[in-house]
């Protein structure tokens, strides 16, 4: 695996074995921010109108929604409690490689490149009112008792890791979800939709990051 330079500068990831990159070649960081902060969290809160949230990502791989998240709920006084799952974690020397350092606080980079080894299946309290831990697990093997108020979902696209995509997986992350939760991710497909549809969410289409005329967000009623 090796970091590529996408079209907004940022690097991504590419998984030769998988034939993917880990987010959009039309640039990482503005879709990442584009998808998961601004169309995800952001509008829950203004939404919900709280101060405090839960988030589960699915999909750690580079970190780079957890440090964008972390870095503005950070600037923003908002407390943040924060899962990723991540079957097969990345090594902290690869992650070094990415220079997701240029987007965010350096106390954030610094902090995030010392805790990792740590959070891999231990809960961290992360940089004042954040905690974070990434779950080594797959999807369908993750339990909790916690409760979360957005989903990032951000897998491989369906064409490389279809059984992230089915009825069974979607229906088994929604159990975890708050009502009122929100769900985005950067794909919208009619399947994706009648899912999440007979899960008992509310669909929307909201416009894509670069490269992606749509995306979806869904939330649970």
């Amino acid at each position: 695996m090796e970091f590529v330079q996408t079209a907004d500068g940022s690097k991504t990831l590419y998984h030769a074995e998988v034939g993917e990159h880990y987010h959009s070649k039309h640039g990482a960081q503005q879709e990442s921010k584009h998808v998961f902060l601004n169309t995800g969290l952001r509008h829950w809160l203004e939404m919900s109108g709280k101060t405090n949230v839960a988030i589960l990502e699915i999909g750690f791989g580079t970190g780079l929604n957890f440090l964008n998240t972390a870095d503005w709920t950070s600037q923003n006084q908002i407390t943040l409690d924060y899962v990723g799952i991540e079957a097969y974690p990345l090594t902290e020397e690869l992650i070094a490689q990415s220079g997701y350092n240029e987007y965010i606080a350096t106390a954030i980079w610094d902090s995030f490149l010392e805790k990792y080894p740590q959070a891999l299946n231990h809960k961290v309290q992360f940089s004042g009112d954040i905690q974070w831990k990434v779950e080594v697990d797959k999807v369908m093997d993750f339990n909790t008792a916690d409760r979360f108020d957005v989903v990032y979902f951000d897998a491989f696209a369906e064409i490389h890791q279809p059984e992230m995509w089915t009825l069974e997986t979607l229906s088994h992350i929604s159990q975890f979800l708050n009502p009122g939760a929100v769900f985005v991710t950067y794909a919208i497909t009619g399947n994706l939709k009648r899912a999440m549809k007979s899960l008992g969410f509310q669909i929307e289409k909201a416009p894509g990051a670069p490269g992606k005329r749509e995306m979806l967000r869904a939330t649970k009623l």
